[in-house]
Order: C-alpha cells, then sequence, then structure tokens
C-alpha cells in the first residue's frame, strides 16, 4: 500500500479517530485545529474524550501522527479532510459554518489534492463547496464525500472494520484515490455520486432511529397488555428480512449524531417542499420516551415527587463514551428537578458537567442510592449489572428500580426485595386488573 499525507481538519471526536486510525494504516497524518489548549494536551499524549484504543493508537502512531493550529502545515498534504461539528441551528437546519471556515482558510494549494468531507452535511453541500472552490480559484482541488460511519464507545472498530465505505465523487479518479487511502481494509465500497454519498449517512441513521422508536411504541404496548417487549424483540429479530439490530426498548436515542441528523433531514425534506411524516412521528416518540420514566416513579412514590430523592445512574448518552450531547439523563434531570425532587447522578466517565444546576453529582453507585425512594438505569453500564444487592437494598430508603434500559433480570430483582419498573415490561405495581385488554364477563345459561 503507498503511504499518502493526509490533513485532518478538526481534532474533535470523528477528526482525532479518523487521523489515528489513518495513521495505524501507515499513512503521514496532521491534525489541525483551533483551539490551542486542544493542540497543546494532544501533543502531551492526552485525549479529550474517553474513547477506547485511541489513546493506545495516538502512543503507537505518534510518529506518524502531528497537531498543529498553523493551516499552512496542513498545505502539502494530498487529501484534506474535512471532520468539524455540524451542529443544529434553531431551525433545525445545519450549521455548515465551520466547514466554511475551513473552506475560505484553505491556503494555497499545489498539485492535485482533495478536499474530503467527513463531516455530516445536508444534500447539496458538496456542489455548494465544489462552486465555493471554483471562486477561490481552487478549481485543480477536487472534491469527495466520504461519510463517517463511527459508534462512539467502538469507534477505532468500526474503522478498521467497516460495513461498507461510501465514497461520492464529481471525478472517479478521485474516487479512486480515496479508495486507495483505505486499500489495507477488507470492505465494500460504495462508489456513487456526492449527492448520494450525502443522503446515504443521513438515510442510515434514520432508518436506524426509525427502529428505535418503533421497539419503543412496541414497548409502550407491551406494558399496556402484559406482553414482555424482550421476548417480544427476540421473536421479531429472528426474522431474517429484519434482524436483531436496534431493537432494544429503551428510554430513547441521545448523542451528537441521532438527534441532530435527524432534525437536519427533516428540515432538508421540508425544504425541499416535502414533509416527511415518518421521521417528524421518530422525533416525537423518542422525546416522550424520555419521559415515561417520571410517570414510572410516581406510580410507585405517589403523584408528588417533592421531597423524594431519585438516583439517576448513568449520564452518557450511551456506555463507552463520556458524551452527554442530548442525553435522556438531561431531560430527566431537568423534568426531576421540576417536580421537586432531590437528584443525585453518577456515572463512571462522564463529568456530569451538562446537568441542570441543583443535580449532585457523586463518585460511585453506592453514594447515589443512599437513602434514595428510587434508583434509575439510565445508561447501560456493565457495572450497574450487579446492581441487585442485599447492600443497595437496604441503603435505599425505598428499593425501586426503574431500569430505563432492560439490563437487569426483572424476577431476580423482585427475588432480591427490589420493586422493579422496566421498559415494555410487567411492573411490579400492576397486577392483572391494570391490563387495557380485559376478559370479558361470562355470560351465564338462562
Amino acid at each position: 500500500m503507498s503511504r499518502s499525507r493526509v490533513g485532518i481538519f478538526g481534532a474533535g471526536w470523528v477528526g482525532l479517530v479518523t487521523g489515528a486510525c489513518f495513521a495505524e494504516l501507515g499513512h503521514e497524518v496532521v491534525v489541525r485545529d483551533v483551539v490551542p489548549a486542544k493542540i497543546e494536551s494532544l501533543r502531551r499524549g492526552e485525549v479529550p474524550f474517553f474513547e477506547d484504543d485511541v489513546p493506545e493508537l495516538l502512543v503507537r502512531n505518534r510518529d506518524r501522527l502531528a497537531f498543529t493550529l498553523d493551516v499552512g502545515e496542513v498545505a502539502g498534504c494530498e487529501f484534506l479532510f474535512v471532520c468539524v461539528d455540524t451542529p443544529p441551528t434553531a431551525s433545525g437546519d445545519a450549521d455548515l459554518s465551520r466547514v466554511w471556515t475551513v473552506i475560505d482558510e484553505l491556503p494555497a494549494l499545489s498539485g492535485n489534492p482533495l478536499v474530503v468531507m467527513k463531516s455530516t452535511v445536508p444534500v447539496g453541500t458538496g456542489e455548494k463547496v465544489r462552486a465555493g472552490l471554483d471562486e477561490r480559484g481552487l478549481g485543480h482541488v477536487g472534491y469527495v464525500s466520504n461519510p463517517e460511519f463511527l459508534s462512539e464507545g467502538r469507534a477505532v472498530g468500526d474503522f478498521m472494520n467497516p460495513d461498507r465505505i461510501v465514497i461520492g465523487s464529481f471525478a472517479p479518479d478521485d474516487a479512486a484515490r480515496v479508495a486507495s487511502l483505505y486499500a489495507a481494509l477488507d470492505a465494500a465500497i460504495v462508489e456513487c455520486d456526492v449527492n448520494s454519498a450525502e443522503m446515504i449517512k443521513l438515510a442510515a441513521n434514520a432508518f436506524l432511529m426509525t427502529r428505535i422508536s418503533f421497539i419503543n411504541e412496541i414497548a409502550n404496548v407491551c406494558e399496556a397488555t402484559g406482553a414482555d417487549v424482550v421476548k417480544v424483540a427476540e421473536g421479531v429479530g429472528l426474522d431474517h428480512r429484519l434482524g436483531p439490530h436496534f431493537l432494544r426498548a429503551g428510554i430513547g436515542y441521545g448523542g451528537s449524531c441521532f438527534p441532530k441528523d435527524s432534525l437536519a433531514l427533516k428540515q432538508l425534506a421540508s425544504n425541499s417542499g416535502y414533509h416527511f411524516q415518518l421521521l417528524s412521528a421518530v422525533i416525537e416518540v423518542n422525546e416522550l420516551q424520555k419521559r415515561r420514566v417520571v410517570g414510572k416513579l410516581k406510580r410507585h412514590l405517589g403523584r408528588e415527587l417533592d421531597g423524594k430523592t431519585v438516583a439517576l445512574l448513568g449520564l452518557a448518552f450511551k456506555p463507552g463514551t463520556d458524551d452527554m450531547r442530548e442525553a435522556p439523563s438531561i431531560v430527566l434531570a431537568s423534568r426531576l428537578l421540576a417536580e421537586g425532587a432531590v437528584v443525585r447522578a453518577w456515572d463512571p466517565v462522564a463529568d456530569g458537567s451538562k446537568l441542570p444546576a441543583g443535580v449532585e453529582v457523586v463518585r460511585s453507585v453506592a453514594d447515589a442510592v443512599s437513602g434514595a425512594d428510587a434508583a434509575v438505569i439510565v445508561t447501560e453500564w456493565p457495572e450497574l449489572r450487579g446492581l441487585v444487592s442485599p447492600e443497595i437494598r437496604d441503603a435505599m430508603a425505598t428499593p425501586l428500580i426503574v431500569d430505563g434500559r432492560n439490563l437487569l433480570d426483572p424476577e431476580e430483582a423482585r427475588r432480591a426485595g427490589f420493586r422493579y419498573e422496566g421498559i415494555g415490561r410487567l411492573s411490579s405495581h400492576a397486577d392483572s386488573r391494570d391490563l387495557a385488554v380485559a376478559r370479558p364477563e361470562p355470560v351465564s345459561e338462562a
């Protein structure tokens, strides 16, 4: 495999993972960012976020990795990857200001470099950037869309063992050059036009979000009818046409991608004159799902939560990361505080800095549940699998567990003396009279 020089704009999660993995593949990589503190910490070998395997990659490939504030140091790179954030605006559109800052700050470039878009952008962005490059006299600079499909908590594995590599280009030769960067990986290459590559990223995330909201709706019906969503999902997921992925009921998705990408696709459709009804429902279901936990607490603790102590166990939007962007824990904490509850919170890696004021962040699960009226599993950290224990039960004022991720065995929890509420599973508070489908009265014979 030939060794290339790769420039990365943006030392955030996508940029740093991409740069570290390309260095692992043998390429020379320079990562540029505009935040001095971030570049200084990376030069010291410190990673500004929690992601397995990334620190090891930085150490192992330090001779092939450089970090800089100077845009001129990427001028000699053959590939210029744009890996900056594209957060939602108030209208739901993607904020492309950082993308345009990168394009505007490109130095004089010789040879035939390629701008490669990793950032998630609306369909049509590539055509606008192509025009912008031409206006700047950079017509010799190629443009390729190469969206990322990385999952937080297993990003390095996703990069090194991808399901597919999507490459959208205006020129076939440009696509071939980007494909050569990944030559060492065994993966299907999907070559297409730029607009299609941009849509593939948005459509894939929208479909995954739809599966999550669908199984959460099924879970809510299961609660009303006495079915168990875990068994329902198992039976559905074994259908070869469907598969088991993203059929785990819970309290909703969060993170840096799904919420913003759903809004961006919905707004893109609206701007194009189409009302995306299904995606609107997916977003609504996800927002409502987070709030159902409060109703479960009230069923056990009374209509008023004022003065009740609730422990939120897990703050990151998923295990394996410290990312709290759009995390359900933030919504739950805000709702509980509004109800007058005392809220304690714990997470093994997230610092809780994004929680609303008034939440006490503690260092251990034991500290969180001590004297609590309820414990809510918000993130399915492996450490919480041992929550059902005599020590935890005796430490709580009320041994109530609301399992927002169906992490625990309900019967085991009940045998241990806990009241247990899962998602889409029969509640400890329920009995046959609570079910929505009642048995008909027998008709006596005349």
